[in-house]
């Protein structure tokens, strides 16, 4: 994905942290001892990759003499919605004019309820705060804009049925899931697909795959795993890419089949 910058107003921050410790003579090694952070951290937030920690700012600003000026500016942060590894995709996916996606173990984030993102963020390890849960949960219900977006965004998922199978957040949570993917695969801009057991290919356990296009007709696709994200526009890539899912695609049930699936699924609950 690149290099990933914040905001400009935490790269103002940073910029000004930058000079006021230039000012004050100080080398980043200094100040890192000093905040109680890296060296490292101390560069990134100087040049804007990383938001300033407000303990960062307050200490900062005491030991450069900025007499308030410095942490002044913590006030006029911005939470970050997404974890930096997806900022880019998402980006793009607000731009875009159809989207595949291929799900192998959870339902895909555009599908999700919000109590299925509730369970899946809030049980992350190491453990987030309420606060950012809550932002990450609400940022991605906001996602689902995109279904009445005009003009409309074409959709395609196919979902592995390990996936349907998966009572996040317990056999309630998961009914009612289960319930607004039949809901949204009857919008007539989504083909929902199942990928059952019966059927899967070795390349669809290998991981989730997207492939979008965007408005100015670029394709681009993201390969998800353990903590990496890899979005890409290189042809070559974004071919493997679209050539794995017309596969999955290919031995996945119709739209009919899969929405009876998906039925009987929710009777058994």
């Amino acid at each position: 994905m690149g290099e990933v910058f914040l905001p400009g107003n935490h790269r103002y921050l940073g910029n000004q942290f930058m000079m006021w410790r230039q000012e004050a003579g100080m080398t980043r090694e200094e100040v890192a001892e000093a905040v109680g952070y890296s060296a490292e951290m101390v560069r990134s937030v100087e040049q804007g990759r990383r938001a300033c920690p407000p303990r960062m700012a307050e200490i900062a600003d005491e030991l450069f003499g900025a007499r308030g000026k410095l942490k002044a500016g913590l006030s006029y942060l911005t939470r970050e919605k997404f974890p930096a590894r997806t900022r880019d995709y998402i980006r793009h996916e607000a731009e875009s004019v159809s989207i595949w996606s291929y799900e192998c173990v959870l339902i895909p984030g555009l599908l999700q309820t919000e109590e299925y993102a509730q369970a899946l963020i809030g049980g992350r390890c190491p453990a987030m705060d309420e606060e950012t849960v809550a932002e990450r949960v609400a940022a991605r219900m906001e996602r689902k804009q995109l279904f009445t977006r005009k003009p409309p965004v074409e959709f395609s998922f196919v979902i592995y049925e390990a996936a349907l199978r998966t009572p996040m957040g317990g056999a309630a949570v998961h009914k009612r899931q289960l319930l607004q993917l039949l809901e949204v695969g009857s919008l007539r801009n989504v083909a929902l697909q199942v990928l059952p057991f019966s059927r899967v290919l070795s390349g669809a356990l290998s991981g989730s795959l997207v492939i979008l296009e965007t408005r100015d007709h670029v394709r681009m696709s993201l390969a998800e795993g353990q903590q990496v994200s890899l979005l890409t526009s290189d042809s070559n890539e974004v071919h493997v890419m679209t050539e794995s899912y017309a596969k999955f695609r290919m031995e996945a049930f119709n739209a009919e089949e899969s929405a009876q699936f998906i039925q009987r699924l929710v009777d058994e609950l």
